[in-house]
């Protein structure tokens, strides 16, 4: 959530049942991440699989996408565990036609085939980055510190400061100094991270880390836009205090994904130095 025009700054709903749910979320991210490894893979291939159910259920409604989609995402989770990164693109791309075809007679086709593509894309990049054995686990701490201060911060910040609206027409409650606070505290956290792994703080991390947080935000948006387009206020009611599983990991699919890219581009042997090493 990226801030909220809230006047009443001692207004704090749900915080309670927030505060637990995200931690939670956190220790078991953390723990996985911790294990690495296929325990790693299958957390996140979980995860993965409910983000497409919330995402198909919102936009098609059919139980055979459904389960077509989750056996495509299963299998690319799998694959790249086991290091075979093509052939999952491969079967992604596969799974998401699939989807496309089946349900052609109806307007919310297209949104579901990329619904498969949204759903391995919160598995299949983070995979690969955790896979990395030099620097694997810091690459994947290093997003969730991003993601997750970006996320507590805009929430904080534009709920104590209010003011203009980021988007209105998109997401009424966003808003400008929400933005701005969980971009600083997103990439402070980043930066934070590097420098306790000993792996320094450059400019070309600062802007990256800035970059990040920039995108996990966009992702919330690309969320808030697909919600307002089928007229559900959250993905499902999963988590108490946050809604679904997607309203969560939307800003963490879009960073994740730019992360891998990035990663890829600048070695493709080494995608977690890629990222972090500048």
């Amino acid at each position: 959530m990226t801030g909220e025009a809230v006047r009443n700054p001692g207004a704090w709903p749900d915080l309670a049942k927030r505060a637990i749910s995200a931690l939670v979320m956190a220790a078991l991210a953390l723990g996985a991440d911790w294990l690495g490894g296929w325990p790693f893979a299958a957390f996140w291939t979980v995860a993965a699989v409910v983000v497409l159910i919330e995402w198909e259920w919102i936009v098609l409604r059919r139980r055979l996408p459904i389960a077509i989609g989750a056996g495509a995402v299963i299998a690319a989770s799998v694959l790249s565990a086991a290091g075979a990164s093509l052939v999952a693109a491969g079967v992604v791309v596969v799974g998401a036609l699939c989807v496309y075809v089946l349900r052609r007679p109806e307007p919310g086709r297209h949104l579901g085939a990329v619904g498969v593509v949204y759903a391995a894309a919160i598995a299949v990049p983070i995979i690969l980055l955790r896979d990395d054995p030099a620097l694997g686990p810091i690459a994947a701490l290093y997003l969730f510190a991003i993601v997750w201060g970006t996320d507590v911060m805009a929430y904080f910040v534009g709920r104590s400061v209010g003011g203009p609206k980021l988007w209105p027409a998109l997401s009424p409650k966003k808003t400008w100094s929400g933005f701005c606070g969980g971009v600083f505290f997103g990439t402070l956290a980043g930066a934070l991270v590097l420098w306790s792994a000993g792996l320094g703080v450059s400019l070309a991390a600062i802007v990256l880390s800035c970059l990040l947080a920039i995108v996990s935000q966009g992702g919330d948006l690309f969320e808030s836009w697909l919600k307002r387009r089928y007229g559900a206020k959250d993905a499902s009611h999963l988590i108490p205090g946050h809604g679904g599983l997607m309203d969560r990991l939307d800003g963490f699919v879009a960073a994740a994904s730019i992360a891998f890219l990035i990663g890829l581009l600048r070695d493709p042997t080494a995608v977690a130095s890629g990222l972090l090493v500048w």
